[in-house]
């Protein structure tokens, strides 16, 4: 089995999370989603499973903190090019998200850009271009390189 990262996201609304998660490009797997979660579908390796209040109460008696005013971890996704970057990050602001919740990065080699959900989760988008990283040579083919989007 290959290694998978699945990230559990406590939200107040599974409906309105659901569609939002759905309008910046994430599909929904029914096979495991219910009235209590959804799970959001990024990549063949990378899942959110979105959960109800009381059922993610049922995995930890830790408090839900408040991720509008508090952060435990910045999520980061990669994109294919600045654009898909700036792209996304409309996406989730159309579907009620708020843009640039952390500062944008515009260096030579990295472009980024974030989003919060309607939760107040932390999205980061960020582009590489490998090849213009110092000292990194990235194939012509690995995404992120400029070759490969020439093509």
């Amino acid at each position: 089995m290959s290694r998978m990262i699945f990230v559990n996201l406590p939200v107040a609304d599974l409906d309105r999370s659901k569609a939002f998660y759905e309008a910046v490009g994430f599909t929904n797997n029914p096979q495991f989603s219910d009235e209590n979660a959804a799970c959001m579908v990024w990549s063949d390796a990378i899942y959110a499973m979105l959960l109800k209040h009381d059922f993610w109460k049922t995995f930890t008696s830790k408090t839900i903190p408040d991720a509008k005013t508090t952060a435990q971890v910045l999520l980061a996704l990669t994109q294919d090019s600045a654009a898909e970057v700036d792209a996304i990050v409309e996406r989730a602001a159309k579907a009620g998200g708020s843009t640039d919740p952390t500062p944008k990065q515009d260096f030579d080699f990295m472009y980024g850009r974030s989003f919060e959900d309607p939760d107040g989760h932390i999205w980061e988008n960020t582009f590489m271009d490998m090849a213009a990283v110092p000292g990194c040579e990235a194939p012509a083919d690995q995404p992120g390189h400029l070759a490969s989007q020439q093509a």
